[in-house]
């Protein structure tokens, strides 16, 4: 009861209104339907970046250019489910990362450590750390899968795969249980400032409105310096279109749906009791 008060006295409750099991699948799910609206900008952005990867500028074909023209150039490729391509495995990553992510945010909201000066962002950073490493292999997937297509418009190594079990199956045969991880090196500082600004700034803002809603790299270091050397520096920044337009989007979404879905099983557990 004291708790409670406390909570709704700064503002916080929004976040403490369901037990963390239950943020678990509401997180997951709020950002799986997130997913389903802002996977084709994915494909699209997958695809920009992967375009000429470690060779010279002005060497290689360009099939992508912009992006509405690659939304264009992947719909003409593959036909229009084409740009929903990875979405099993997008869905799977969403599940795996956010649940995870939620539910270590809510255990910190519920231990009252998001209520100490930035609370809120170190717990949105260490959860983000947690999720992205737990969703890592299903991110590879992803990407392998939204890489794919014909030969002639083909961008990167393909890797041929049908499914996502498929997917799993070979990276594990060939590549053993750490190839699943590969990459996680980049992913995990990323979602950590991600989710860290995401959750913080979410939190924030709600409460103000309340008061006033293949094997190319060693690791990350060494593919930013060879994507360097190769593409010049501003090739670190391919993709950037269309992944700020499915950001913006996601989160956006992804807030959304979490918190009216936590307002419903906050309702419904009011009526329950």
């Amino acid at each position: 009861m004291h708790l409670a008060r406390a909570q709704k006295a700064t503002g916080a409750e929004a976040v403490e209104t369901v037990p963390p099991a239950v943020d678990l699948v509401l997180g997951a799910s709020a950002c799986c339907l997130a997913c389903v609206f802002t996977n084709p900008l994915e494909v699209v952005k997958t695809r920009l970046q992967l375009q000429g990867e470690l060779q010279a500028r002005g060497t290689y074909p360009q099939p992508y250019r912009g992006f509405m023209a690659s939304v264009a150039a992947v719909a003409r490729a593959d036909g229009l489910w084409g740009l929903q391509k990875g979405l099993a495995a997008g869905l799977l990553y969403q599940g795996l990362m956010n649940g995870v992510r939620f539910y270590c945010y809510s255990l910190a909201c519920q231990a009252g450590l998001t209520q100490q000066p930035g609370g809120t962002v170190v717990a949105g950073a260490v959860a983000g750390a947690l999720g992205a490493f737990v969703g890592s292999p299903a991110y590879l997937i992803k990407t392998q899968l939204q890489a794919q297509t014909v030969a002639a418009m083909a961008v990167g190594h393909q890797h041929d795969h049908q499914t996502v079990l498929g997917a799993l199956e070979t990276i594990w045969r060939q590549q053993g249980l750490l190839g699943l991880w590969q990459g996680v090196g980049g992913a995990v500082p990323r979602v950590m400032v991600g989710s860290a600004a995401q959750l913080a700034t979410f939190t924030s803002a709600k409460a103000w409105v309340q008061k006033q809603q293949g094997q190319l790299y060693g690791g990350l270091t060494d593919c930013m310096v060879k994507i360097w050397r190769q593409e010049g520096p501003l090739a670190l920044y391919k993709g950037l279109a269309p992944a700020y337009l499915r950001l913006g989007p996601h989160t956006i979404l992804s807030m959304l749906f979490w918190d009216e879905l936590r307002k419903l099983a906050g309702r419904a557990q009011h009526q329950g009791t």
